[in-house]
């Protein structure tokens, strides 16, 4: 059993395709059906009227499904008022803007089955990228070792039942992907093979702004929760790796070290930004 919990802060352009990819899922008969919580937070446009119009499908579906609309725009908010929602203990948490394959729900689900703590997502698929300057991002960040190992877990991640008892609700952070990956070892992090497509933002200064915030998140999770310290595997790309990388894309290494640059040296708040 599984609660699909989707936060969505203005997404009435993408929230038709998440939807309709939730759905197309190949999830088996013989399981019991899913629910899907969507969870429009603070949105001025559509969403919430658009995602209403699923009611009707996801029912004849046997899914359960609901449409919360809350007032205010604040995503670990969104995620904690889901949970409330939510009828199932193992709990996948997907954004907005992701398309997941059809196996990807069936497969978490069948890893998230077992008695003890368990964390889980698909394997990313990270959408091609219209702007030259996040074209020749996307190749070097394709290649960086945290995206050659582990389980990123961005756009979807998922746990099950002992897994979420690791923490109540979720805390007024910035990274709610990097806090929860890292409330498990990881030995207790499972990749399903199927995979979710995920879109990175378009051009330079969005790139520098979502990095920004990237960065702000993993240093505020450092400081506030030192203990989760002890389950970050991440592999540190080093010299010989950088020096791999530059040789192999000099163009895309220097757009990928001029954005680090800029968010090291530049200002800038961790304001959400969208560019896709």
């Amino acid at each position: 059993m599984l609660s699909v919990i989707i936060p969505a802060n203005n997404e009435e352009g993408y929230i038709s395709a998440c939807l309709d990819a939730v759905m197309a899922s190949d999830w088996p008969a013989s399981r019991p059906s899913p629910d899907v919580i969507v969870v429009a937070n603070g949105c001025t446009d559509n969403t919430a009227e658009i995602a209403r119009d699923y009611a009707d499908r996801f029912a004849a579906k046997g899914w359960g499904y609901t449409v919360l609309n809350l007032a205010k725009g604040d995503k670990m908010n969104a995620l904690n008022k889901g949970d409330g929602a939510a009828s199932h203990a193992a709990r996948a948490y997907l954004d907005a803007d992701v398309i997941l394959s059809p196996g990807v729900l069936t497969e978490i689900a069948r890893v998230l089955d077992r008695p003890e703590p368990c964390y889980a997502s698909g394997t990313p698929l990270v959408k091609e990228a219209r702007s030259w300057a996040t074209r020749a991002y996307r190749r070097i960040y394709l290649r960086v070792p945290f995206m050659q190992t582990g389980v990123p877990g961005f756009g979807i991640y998922a746990v099950n039942g002992p897994g979420r008892a690791r923490w109540g609700d979720f805390p007024d952070i910035i990274s709610d992907d990097t806090f929860v990956r890292l409330n498990f070892a990881p030995r207790e992090r499972h990749a399903v093979p199927s995979r979710h497509e995920w879109p990175m933002v378009e051009g330079f200064d969005k790139l520098v702004k979502v990095r920004r915030r990237q960065d702000l998140g993993v240093q505020e999770i450092e400081a506030r929760y030192p203990d989760l310290l002890k389950n970050d595997d991440k592999t540190r790309l080093g010299k010989g790796g950088a020096l791999k990388l530059a040789a192999s894309d000099p163009v895309g290494f220097g757009v990928y070290v001029a954005v680090a640059l800029a968010v090291r040296f530049g200002k800038g708040k961790a304001g959400w930004t969208r560019g896709r």
